[in-house]
């Protein structure tokens, strides 16, 4: 059997005509599979039974299916998606009052061993197919709409696996997420996380990504990072900032720095200021995270009051305010044991505390936008 979703459309025309159909089949066909989700061919309603029937006997629709869910108190859903060959991936659904975020995974298992994060004590088994991470966007879109009644607002890459390392799938399953004639989703409504694989930053760069890319960092020290994140080793800061700033360049989208404060760690005011004058070498904001610990690892969460102080110290050092602020999740630790605590942008630093302001400002360039058009219209009409 040929997974029928691994054809571009002009082997899908070349498959119907095969089979005797006519050319606007292999549109409709292609309609049902990628717009309208189809898990089966027996839902294509508009095909002949004759034709459904040839489908069957040749090709399959490898759906991943919910092996199970776990919802938690704060409406935070965590899914098991079981592949076609068995094995299981993570995603969330991670809602507030005005949107709904999806986290789907790129891999089954992943290969960098991060020593924080649940994943990486697992063994990469293989790169998720570009018709699985659709699958987990179409699964979970319907999910939000059942369970919270509003649309999949938000996509992260920030699930099980490295994108970057299954870097053809994950292009071609967000090229399906995004197509007109796919979901149809914003390419600025996704972002991909990368432990930070400096050529394939670059990469996107030169295939002029329309997404967004966050990079966990989570220390600005090499010794210190590659202690927890091995992968530094082969990746240093230094390659980082490079390909950082090659992706700026090519593409003109600031990359966000997550930074997951872990207790005795990464939480000094020396690692605060080295994160600054990490942030002041590229175009990027920033996203603390307070760390959740897991059962197999021996590190523990930062305090609080620990936590104030190293926001205290970015939010010291800030040089404005961005206006484009966005109230952050609170969710990721249903995968990673994470919880964001405070968005930090730069250049312009932005801490919940100057959330105020920045409504204000956006209101005042609101109300001044108004009256420059009507002043605008009225001259029109005077010189009429």
């Amino acid at each position: 059997m040929i997974d029928i979703r691994s054809l571009s459309k002009d082997e899908l025309l070349t498959a119907c005509e095969a089979m005797g159909e006519k050319k606007f089949r292999a549109n409709q066909l292609w309609e049902w599979l990628w717009q309208k989700s189809a898990r089966s061919f027996d839902e294509m309603t508009n095909l002949s039974l004759d034709f459904r029937a040839k489908l069957n006997e040749s090709y399959a629709i490898l759906a991943m299916t919910i092996a199970n869910s776990q919802k938690s108190t704060d409406g935070t859903i965590k899914y098991a998606f079981r592949l076609n060959d068995g094995f299981l991936v993570e995603g969330v659904l991670i809602p507030t009052s005005e949107r709904v975020t999806a986290c789907i995974s790129s891999q089954v298992g992943c290969s960098l061993s991060c020593t924080f994060c649940a994943t990486g004590f697992m063994k990469r088994e293989r790169n998720l197919r570009a018709d699985e991470m659709y699958d987990q966007v179409a699964i979970l879109r319907a999910e939000a709409e059942k369970e919270y009644g509003i649309n999949l607002s938000n996509i992260v890459l920030m699930g099980m696996g490295e994108p970057l390392l299954n870097y053809t799938n994950v292009m071609s399953g967000i090229e399906r997420i995004t197509a007109t004639d796919g979901l149809g989703m914003s390419p600025q409504r996704i972002t991909l996380s990368t432990a930070g694989v400096a050529k394939m930053i670059m990469k996107l760069g030169d295939d002029g990504a329309r997404f967004n890319l966050a990079l966990s960092l989570h220390s600005a020290n090499n010794e210190k990072r590659s202690k927890i994140m091995p992968i530094n080793d082969s990746n240093s800061l230094e390659d980082l900032i490079e390909a950082i700033n090659y992706f700026y360049d090519k593409t003109g989208t600031r990359v966000t720095l997550e930074y997951c404060v872990i207790n005795d760690i990464n939480d000094d005011p020396f690692e605060a200021e080295e994160l600054v004058s990490f942030a002041r070498q590229i175009k990027c904001k920033i996203n603390l995270i307070e760390y959740n610990p897991i059962d197999l690892a021996e590190f523990k969460s930062s305090s609080a009051e620990k936590i104030q102080r190293f926001a205290d110290y970015l939010e010291k050092n800030k040089v404005g305010f961005a206006l484009n602020w966005q109230k952050l999740q609170s969710a990721f630790i249903a995968l990673f044991g994470w919880t964001v605590c405070v968005e930090i942008a730069q250049p312009w630093f932005t801490t919940m505390r100057s959330r105020q302001l920045s409504d204000l400002l956006g209101n005042f360039l609101g109300i001044l936008v108004v009256f420059v058009v009507a002043e605008i219209v009225k001259q029109v009409r005077v010189r009429r």
